[in-house]
């Protein structure tokens, strides 16, 4: 008998700290998953973005199996860990809460071009550029 595909969740997760509480146990508790073996493989997969926020993917088969696809982290995540700020400007056009340079806003970019909406490196730094500037945070060469 073949696998046949159940459902598809989709849901966010703080990497390498996943436990069987919300929100890892309200989307997948409902199908029957061993979660404690979801929760080994989420945080074995993401424990190099500790805290960040982590978009997953899980494919949930028939036989109570899934297949698991972690997402790169939040640019918003990575654009307050590169500029050492806590969160974006509440007053985007009057004040600036941070900068980030050209050098940086590349390697975000080479990290997050298959999962953005981008052809190449150059098209995601744009993009997150643009977010850059939405959070109040400067980009600077």
């Amino acid at each position: 008998m073949a696998k046949q595909l159940v459902a598809t969740v989709r849901f966010h997760a703080k990497g390498g700290q996943a436990t069987a509480a919300p929100p890892v146990g309200t989307a997948l508790g409902k199908y029957g998953l061993n979660l404690g073996q979801f929760v080994q493989q989420f945080n074995e997969r993401t424990k190099a973005d500790l805290g960040m926020r982590i978009p997953v993917v899980v494919k949930v088969f028939n036989d109570r199996t899934f297949d698991l696809e972690t997402k790169s982290a939040h640019s918003c995540d990575l654009l307050k860990q590169a500029a050492g700020i806590v969160s974006g400007s509440g007053n985007v056009p009057k004040v600036k809460v941070g900068q980030v340079t050209d050098k940086q806003l590349a390697d975000i970019a080479a990290k997050k071009v298959k999962d953005l909406n981008a052809r190449n490196v150059d098209a995601a730094k744009k993009i997150l550029a643009g977010t850059a500037r939405s959070m109040g945070i400067d980009v600077v060469n």
